[in-house]
């Protein structure tokens, strides 16, 4: 990310010049496309350094294997924290958990990616907003310019000089279409793949929780060979501190 960040301000800066007479064009609306691409570059980092802290505390649980009292709760990892913490003295998970938990974890990293997203159909929806500014007022500007000739006089030289004047008007709505344009998908560009990296360091970061979480889950809960009634109870869809009930109603009862 930093390297693609690195190259885009390689070619800004050769290209200096021809980008600035283009932001002149609506110094404005450039402005907010800019300021706008800045936010979402801005905001995809952060989401990025999200991830550090998160998987430094998981790394910790790996290595000592047991919560840290003094550690800061997680965010992302806001579900496996609970499970952790309040985990029973079997150390398994029900195969119905294991996919509860992971779903928490996903739907928190989704959650995140959200307003990257929407920064990127906005720049694409002000770059189109600029084209069609532009062009309005390049319509109605070639419209004043052609109503205020003076056909009636017959020279030619006065004509053209008129003619020369209003189109100032036109031209400025087409610098106001273009650059506007420019701008906004060029923005959409950058924040597109860094949104990409992001949604990739994700992906990466959840099979990791995944993996790990693995060791924790017992897969034959459906299909165990004990026949008690707890494990049938959680084949017939009771959740894992139902199941746990019947099991240990079941053992009092045999006690």
């Amino acid at each position: 990310m930093l390297i693609v960040l690195a190259i885009t301000g390689l070619i800004i800066a050769a290209l200096f010049e021809p980008l600035r007479t283009a932001f002149a064009g609506n110094p404005f609306l450039n402005g907010v496309i800019i300021s706008t691409a800045f936010i979402g570059v801005a905001f995809i980092f952060r989401q990025i350094l999200r991830l550090a802290p998160e998987a430094r505390w998981l790394s910790d649980i790996q290595k000592t294997n047991k919560i840290s009292r003094s550690a800061p709760k997680p965010v992302l990892l806001a579900t496996v924290h609970v499970m952790l913490s309040d985990s029973n003295d079997e150390g398994y998970l029900s195969a119905l958990s294991l996919r509860s938990v992971l779903d928490g974890v996903a739907a928190r990293l989704d959650e995140g990616r959200e307003i990257s997203r929407y920064l990127i159909g906005l720049l694409v929806f002000l770059g189109l907003l600029g084209t069609f500014w532009g062009l309005l007022q390049t319509i109605g500007s070639v419209s004043t310019v052609v109503s205020g000739l003076d056909l009636t006089d017959g020279d030619f030289d006065n004509m053209m000089l008129q003619l020369r004047s209003g189109l100032d008007a036109p031209l400025s709505g087409m610098s106001t279409a273009f650059s506007s344009s420019l701008f906004g998908l060029g923005g959409s560009l950058i924040l597109g793949f860094l949104d990409l990296q992001l949604g990739q360091a994700m992906g990466r970061f959840f099979n990791e929780v995944e993996d790990w979480l693995s060791a924790f889950a017992r897969y034959n809960d459906l299909n165990s060979q004990s026949g008690n009634s707890g494990s049938a109870a959680l084949a017939h869809g009771l959740s894992e501190e139902g199941a746990r009930a019947v099991k240990t109603s079941q053992s009092d009862g045999t006690q």
